[in-house]
């Protein structure tokens, strides 16, 4: 394995932060080495000093984006952490439903749902099985569910619908793949009713939200953790710029927004923890 050296650290995790807004330490040698020898090597480099070079001086930037899909690879399952989903089903639907179909019960009920790093897919998908399973007929609404994330490769996945069998055991009941997907030769293919209802973009959140429109609900999951605490800080204020009045943001169990935004407030129900802007 091609080793870095302390200098080279500097230098590719300058880099990397830029890029992406991933900020990573000296820590991190071990993972930067793992996550990026084979990109290396497959470049011919002898040194991550040279691999550098190549990846700002690659005019197709193929080495970036396959930089950025090697770093941001990030955990994810299905119905990651029970509680968001169960929040979902038995609060922040019902509560959002009931509040924007009595506003105008003559037209379908909107609602517009941001995951907003979604990796390969797995979370919005969770998400939209939920939906189905509680309101049944869904052509009495109108549901736009966005998932975006900085990887290339996860974006193709998570729009492909297809997992694999490890993927496919982490978080999801027999039952709901029973009824929600069908095998497609070594593969899981989700269903088209469920396929359909998501729409997956590659989205870097350092970069402006012009054009996102409102959201009625944001899930931003253990990705901030990633980004320095002002970067942090710009997020979380853009995230507070696309909320509706009366959205939601769910963020990762063992995060907070103390100290970080102050225009959200943190509110309960049950076990979980959800955030409503001031």
């Amino acid at each position: 394995m091609l080793k870095i050296s302390s200098d080279e650290i500097k230098l590719i995790t300058k880099y990397i932060y830029e890029i992406s807004g991933i900020y990573l330490d000296e820590s991190k040698k071990y993972l930067l080495e793992t996550r990026l020898n084979s990109i290396a090597e497959e470049q011919g480099c002898n040194s991550y000093q040279d691999f550098l070079k190549k990846a700002k001086t690659d005019a197709s930037k193929s080495i970036e984006r396959k930089i950025i899909d090697a770093i941001s690879t990030n955990e994810t399952l299905f119905f990651r952490d029970s509680g968001p989903f169960q929040l979902l089903q038995h609060k922040i639907f019902p509560e959002l439903i009931d509040a924007r179909s009595s506003k105008m019960p003559s037209l379908k009920t909107n609602l517009k749902i941001w995951s907003a790093a979604s990796s390969t897919g797995q979370e919005l998908y969770s998400v939209a099985i939920v939906l189905q399973e509680l309101l049944g007929d869904l052509s009495k609404y109108s549901i736009k569910l966005l998932g975006t994330d900085i990887s290339d490769a996860a974006v193709s996945q998570a729009s492909s619908g297809k997992f694999n069998k490890f993927e496919i055991e982490r978080g999801l009941a027999r039952d709901k793949l029973t009824k929600y997907f069908t095998m497609s030769g070594q593969t899981w293919k989700i269903n088209d009713q469920i396929r359909a209802m998501a729409n997956f973009r590659k989205f870097n959140l350092m970069m402006p939200f012009a054009g996102l429109g409102k959201f009625d609900i944001i899930l931003c999951r253990n990705v901030a953790i990633y980004f320095t605490l002002e970067d942090r800080k710009k997020l979380f204020n853009k995230i507070a710029d696309v909320l509706e009045p009366d959205g939601y943001l769910i963020i990762g169990s063992t995060e907070s927004l103390t100290g970080i935004c102050p225009r959200f407030i943190p509110k309960r129900h049950l076990r979980s923890i959800f955030y409503q802007l001031k």
